[in-house]
Order: structure tokens, then sequence, then C-alpha cells
């Protein structure tokens, strides 16, 4: 999921990530998709985070994506 993610314009990308309900799921498919794949803890501690707090880190991504064109701390 997070291939496809990246793979999206970055308007839909940033679009996803300012929803309010739709940025914590996407946040939350997105970070454990990743996470799961490259095995790293610092990716599995930051999808835990994500879990709980994902619509502010949501909003925070969007900027962020906006800007650098991915994800905080990916």
């Amino acid at each position: 999921m997070d291939t496809w993610f990246h793979k999206q314009n970055k308007l839909i990308q940033v679009l996803l990530l300012l929803i309010p309900f739709i940025n914590w799921i996407v946040e939350i498919v997105v970070r454990w998709s990743a996470a799961l794949k490259s095995g790293s803890i610092l990716k599995i501690v930051f999808a835990v985070i994500v879990t709980v707090l994902g619509v502010m880190i949501g909003w925070v991504d969007a900027i962020w994506t906006l800007l650098f064109n991915k994800l905080l701390l990916e």
C-alpha cells in the first residue's frame, strides 16, 4: 500500500492526508505497510505512534509531503 501511495500525484497525496478520518486510515495503512516491509525498529515505533495519534500526524505529513514529497520520518 505504501508503494501505491507514493505512485499517486502529489495533489492526491496531500488531499488524502488533509481529510480528517481518511488521513488516519491512510497513515495507518501506509506506515504499517512500510514498517512490515523494512522491519526497521524506527518505522515500527512510528507506526505505533501514528496508530494512536494519526489525525494530528496526518496533517503534519500533508505539509511535509507538500514540501519534501515524502512522509515524515519515512
